[in-house]
């Protein structure tokens, strides 16, 4: 039996082991034959020598990322405390990496990427003309799609944004709405105009809207168009057909970034129509140039039960899927 103290004082230690020490206790789970002790700026660790050590090595890792993104959610405790040596190398070479602002958004919002995930995504975008960012709701997939489409038109990298939505209900079943074209679909490209007013102030973003530097639009109208000196995003791809996802992918054109956001699981297609998402997945793994960035419920940045939500639908999956197999 060995015991160690161990200082802590780099940090504020309610911000690391959280109030009422509800992160401390994540800690324990992972540590359950550690006696942990936490007073003041300091925790005294109990129990076998080899436990100890990889404890401290743990906590410098919780510590340091403190100190680098200036939080520590739950979200990121379970990633730190995994053993998932690529990942956590991953991790490790972000934490050493300049902390990069995307984006000064409206009234001064300073949006920056939050998650493991988010980061990749980022970095990736750099390396790559095309990017999928697949994964669950409230991972930010799509709004670091955008701030990033945004950085590129203020850098002059790009001479517009386009942003694109399939409107799978957008037949017959909107003919009772009331407008145009244009206000029925609107509220399926809500989640994306929501995103840009944090990037720029009103009067900046209806100029841009009205001189077509941003273009926001269902995917059917993408048809026939060459993209060039663009950041194209398709957002919720999931639900664009085979042929409306060969016909997006196509359109790319010089100087173009092309960012696929979608989540596999919420396909609200009519029965019987394939996810183009799903087939490109498929037809693309191998191809270069082209990146995929798998997000999880541990970059969820909405509220803590939508992880949960997440965890436990993707267990009812995975227990259908262990059926079906026997």
């Amino acid at each position: 039996m060995s015991e160690k103290t161990i200082e802590i004082s780099r940090v504020d230690p309610v911000e690391l082991f959280g109030v009422n020490d509800k992160n401390l206790k994540l800690i324990r789970n992972r540590f359950p034959n550690l006696k942990l002790v936490s007073r003041g700026g300091k925790i005294k660790a109990i129990g076998e020598k080899s436990s100890i050590d990889e404890f401290e090595t743990k906590l410098d890792l919780l510590i340091k990322h403190l100190q680098k993104f200036k939080e520590l959610s739950e979200n990121n405790i379970e990633r730190l405390l995994e053993d998932k040596s690529k990942e956590l190398d991953d991790l490790k070479a972000q934490m050493n990496e300049k902390d990069e602002i995307l984006f000064y958004g409206n009234h001064g919002l300073i949006i920056k990427a939050r998650t493991f995930n988010q980061r990749k995504l980022v970095k990736s975008i750099q390396k790559h003309d095309m990017v999928f960012a697949l994964g669950p709701a409230g991972t930010g997939k799509t709004y670091t799609a955008v701030a990033l489409a945004a950085r590129a038109l203020k850098n002059k990298e790009v001479r517009k944004i386009i942003l694109c939505r399939p409107a799978v209900e957008a037949g017959e079943s909107l003919g009772f709405l009331p407008g145009d074209v244009k206000e029925k679909l609107d509220p399926y490209l809500q989640p994306l105009y929501d995103a840009l007013h944090d990037m720029f102030p009103a009067e900046k973003l209806n100029e841009y809207v009205e001189n077509g530097i941003v273009q926001i639009a269902p995917l059917a109208y993408m048809r026939g168009r060459t993209l060039d000196n663009a950041f194209v995003i398709l957002d919720e791809a999931q639900n664009a057909s085979r042929s409306q996802f060969k016909m997006f992918l196509t359109r790319m054109g010089k100087n173009a970034k092309f960012c696929v956001t979608g989540d596999a699981s919420q396909i609200d297609l009519p029965r019987n129509t394939p996810s183009g998402l799903i087939q490109a997945l498929q037809i693309l793994k191998n191809t270069k140039g082209i990146d995929f960035i798998h997000f999880d419920g541990r970059d969820v940045i909405r509220h803590a039960l939508v992880k949960k939500i997440i965890d436990a639908y993707d267990m009812v999956e995975k227990n259908k899927e262990i059926e079906e197999e026997k």
